[in-house]
């Protein structure tokens, strides 16, 4: 079919697939109506009867919908509204400003990436945005305090700056003592933290509290558990005493024993982390331990969220129309656990030149936007962009949910990130091309796959990738219900998000996963 409903055509049959692997994911095989008998399919069309019919199920949910005998396509333009391009949907074309469509200007940095079927492949897509960011010029180091450096990535390795330890330092409560027993015993003790005790003399000992400084002349340290006084008042190795031996009832302690020497841990200008290292806690109490008080570190990516729409509500339930506004409040602690420093989050409904203001004067380095990502009256982010001289990188993604996703180069050091206004589709886009982009900004080095086996089969899209939210239940992943791209109840229910390959997948497969990094996951 051509002409101008062709592409309204095609995409009431994506909505349908769509709810369609909705329907039958969430019944999960159960609770099917008796199988009807089916006319042989023409080569080239759907043959899977679990699609099929979870599509005629939509079709009873949706009266005004093509009846079961009719081909999903024949809806065109003049088809009733419920029928029509619902907002949000990616098109190959963009209103002019005379109202006509027009064609992507390759000066203005189009792609061919913007139909369904030229869409780029979701794993292209997350090479491409970590390619876009390598072509960042090196963002400068900088120093900040250790309290203030975790989670970021160490711009210079860590060198020792003193021995560890410092000095010979006991390893336990007891006594140091000074060679074979039994042992003089000194009235004083050495406490941790006090400058050096005098020497010992062959023969002697004195009580030593863990971590303080060892004597000079000490051999080893006899701890509190293994040692005893005899009636003449002097220190004796009892026959526990580890590393002990015993000749004519003289105990004899391994020399060195629970003394940990100076220099054992490391030596000053030993190199303890390399550079690009992420600082977790540990390393900033090694840090510490080595003498630091400042790290050199590649500082956070700094983001800005542009929330799009009229019809979102900041508070309250929803009303006459109007939706809760859900990703200004998920979006940007989910990257800052990416690793992104938010500078702002700022609202600015279904306005093209506020889109524009607000996208030109931006001095961060990962834009975000949400919703307007298609081609209907309000949605302003193309046009923007191609008034801005920006150039696309992506322009929809073979994925689902999430498909009409993009990434934009707006200046060398610059990017936007254009996510669908759908929940779970947003989240889709955040882990496609904002994750792949800001981790490589960051300076971190990207984990090893995940991967799991499926408990359950998951229905694939005949032709892109699904994105679909797991829990992980022991050494299974298991399908979360709920998992329509307007739905959050499965992902914040779920341990990670499974790629799903098209056409599904089957029970025992092994599916990569992506991490869902929580904010409050170190």
């Amino acid at each position: 079919m051509t002409g101008p409903g062709a592409q309204g055509n095609l995409d009431t049959e994506e909505r349908y697939v769509e709810e369609a692997l909705a329907v039958a994911n969430e019944s999960g095989g159960r609770g099917r109506r008796p199988q009807e008998t089916r006319p042989a399919r023409p080569p080239g069309e759907r043959q899977d009867p679990d699609l099929d019919e979870a599509l005629a199920l939509v079709r009873e949910r949706d009266p005004h919908g093509p009846g079961p005998g009719a081909p999903l396509a024949a809806a065109g333009a003049d088809a009733p509204a419920s029928m029509r391009r619902p907002a949000g949907r990616e098109d190959t074309r963009a209103p002019a400003p005379d109202g006509t469509a027009e064609k992507r200007s390759p000066a203005a940095g189009s792609s061919k990436h913007g139909a369904r079927d030229e869409a780029m492949p979701w794993s292209e897509a997350r090479t491409v945005a970590e390619r876009a960011a390598r072509s960042v010029s090196r963002r400068e180091p900088v120093g900040v305090p250790l309290e203030a450096a975790l989670g970021l990535v160490l711009a210079a390795p860590l060198t020792a700056l003193t021995d560890l330890p410092s000095f010979d330092t006991s390893a336990m409560d007891g006594w140091a003592v000074a060679g074979p027993g039994p042992w003089d015993v000194r009235e004083e003790g050495i406490l941790a933290g006090h400058a050096e005790h005098a020497p010992l003399g062959d023969g002697e000992a004195v009580r030593i509290a863990t971590g303080a400084r060892v004597p000079p002349g000490a051999t080893a340290v006899l701890r509190s558990e293994h040692g005893h006084t005899d009636d003449k008042g002097r220190l004796q190795a009892g026959p526990r005493a580890a590393g002990s031996a015993r000749a004519g009832g003289t105990a004899t302690l391994v020399h060195g024993q629970d003394i940990r020497p100076r220099g054992q841990e490391c030596h000053s200008g030993d190199r303890l982390l390399p550079l690009g290292t992420q600082v977790t806690p540990a390393v900033l109490g090694l840090a510490a331990a080595a003498g630091y008080d400042d790290l050199t570190v590649l500082p956070r990516p700094r983001a800005e969220v542009l929330v799009l729409g009229d019809e979102l509500l900041t508070g309250g339930a929803p009303r006459d129309g109007l939706i809760r506004d859900a990703l200004g409040p998920m979006l940007p602690p989910w990257l800052r656990a990416l690793g992104a420093d938010v500078v702002a989050v700022r609202r600015l409904g279904d306005d093209a030149e506020a889109l524009y203001r607000a996208i030109t004067s931006s001095t961060a380095d990962l834009i975000v936007t949400t919703g307007g990502t298609a081609s209907g009256p309000v949605d302003h982010v193309h046009p923007t962009l191609r008034r801005a001289g920006a150039e696309l990188l992506v322009d929809g993604v073979k994925v689902r949910p999430g498909h009409p996703m993009l990434l934009a180069r707006l200046r060398e050091d610059q990017h936007l990130v254009g996510l669908p206004g759908n929940p779970l589709a947003a989240v889709s886009g955040l882990l496609t091309l904002a994750e792949p982009l800001l981790r490589i900004l960051g300076g971190r080095t990207e984990t090893e796959p995940c991967t799991q086996v499926l408990s359950d089969s998951v229905h694939g899209h005949p032709h892109d990738t699904r994105l679909i939210p797991v829990s992980v239940r022991g050494d299974h992943a298991v399908p979360l219900h709920y998992n329509g791209p307007a739905m959050l109840r499965g992902i914040a229910a779920a341990d990670a998000l499974a790629v799903v390959p098209p056409g599904g997948a089957r029970p025992g497969q092994e599916l990569e996963l992506l991490d869902l990094p929580w904010p409050w996951v170190g």
